[in-house]
């Protein structure tokens, strides 16, 4: 048995009698016989859902982290004994190779549309697929971004391996303390709020269906580019100009660091009457805080404090 971080909680153990689940998957139900024993999962927010759930011991690997991301402390400690079995985007041999029979990902998440890694292209290799709630946008209609979203996939995962009790208990925990932060929040009316993900010719931000929507609604702000039909995609600086900003917040990864992102922006004359220019309006979140996964409430936490100094 792997040791596992007392941080994530402890380890989820199976029940003998296995009833059969069936859970909603974007377009698809997807009926599990019995619990996966050899789940891979892609990127740190992903990784990080199974890993409080204690399910490290039901895992073979993990894909997607260090090509982009690294793992603070936190998730090294989760994962020191699971191998990394692709810096970036899996193969359909990595994951067969490994003789996975679960794969936790999403569209742009690990697979792409028309990719060799999709649900239907693992499923002759006895591969379950489970893919996540935000994503779904990339494949058909779904409803506007909710910090929902993340629960959805909690207590699915809970279902798909038999700790639904834990699952449930997370999700309660979660809920009872943004309930708690927001209901003590003092806000004005809401900020305008840019997400400056990456790039400098065409900014990647958030839109619609990506979760910092949710985020920043939920600290008292609204997102500007909350009408760009999509989860994460590249506008032109020319309609954040028009839609000035009054603070900005950072997705901190990469190669890029956020206080090079801050200082583009800073120094470009072309933003210099934005007012989160004007005011130095940052506020930084980290990768796996932008994106759907447990840190999503701590996240709010932060941009409320960046957004009200509370």
């Amino acid at each position: 048995m792997k040791k596992i971080s007392l941080a994530f909680g402890l380890m989820a153990v199976a029940s003998p009698a296995f009833a059969a689940t069936t859970v909603d998957s974007c377009n698809r139900q997807v009926t599990f016989e019995e619990a996966p024993k050899a789940a891979i999962s892609h990127d740190v927010n992903l990784t990080e859902m199974m890993l409080v759930l204690g399910l490290a011991d039901r895992m073979v690997g993990y894909t997607g982290i260090s090509g982009w991301k690294t793992l603070d402390e936190e998730m090294r400690a989760g994962v020191e004994e699971l191998p990394e079995l692709s810096e970036k985007y899996p193969t359909k041999e990595v994951l067969v190779g490994a003789d996975a029979d679960f794969f936790f990902a999403g569209w742009n998440y690990g697979m792409k549309v028309g990719g060799e890694v999709t649900p239907e292209t693992l499923a002759p290799f006895g591969i379950n697929v489970y893919e996540l709630t935000e994503s779904c946008i990339h494949i058909g209609d779904k409803p506007k971004v909710s910090i929902d979203d993340m629960y959805n996939d909690i207590l699915n995962l809970g279902k798909i391996f038999h700790v639904e009790d834990k699952a449930e208990e997370l999700v309660a925990g979660y809920k009872a303390e943004l309930d708690a932060f927001t209901a003590n929040l003092e806000t004005g009316d809401p900020l305008r709020v840019f997400v400056y993900d990456s790039g400098e010719d065409s900014p990647f931000t958030a839109g619609r269906y990506a979760m910092p929507t949710a985020l920043i609604e939920a600290a008292g702000g609204t997102n500007i580019m909350d009408d760009f039909e999509k989860s994460w995609g590249k506008v032109n600086w020319e309609a954040v100009v028009e839609r000035n900003p009054e603070v900005v917040v950072i997705v901190n990864y990469g190669n890029v660091t956020a206080e090079e992102k801050r200082d583009f922006m800073m120094k470009n004359p072309a933003f210099a009457e934005l007012d989160a220019v004007k005011n130095d309006r940052f506020v930084v979140l980290e990768y796996v805080e932008a994106t759907p996964g447990p840190r999503n409430i701590k996240a709010v936490q932060k941009l409320a404090t960046g957004f009200w100094g509370k």
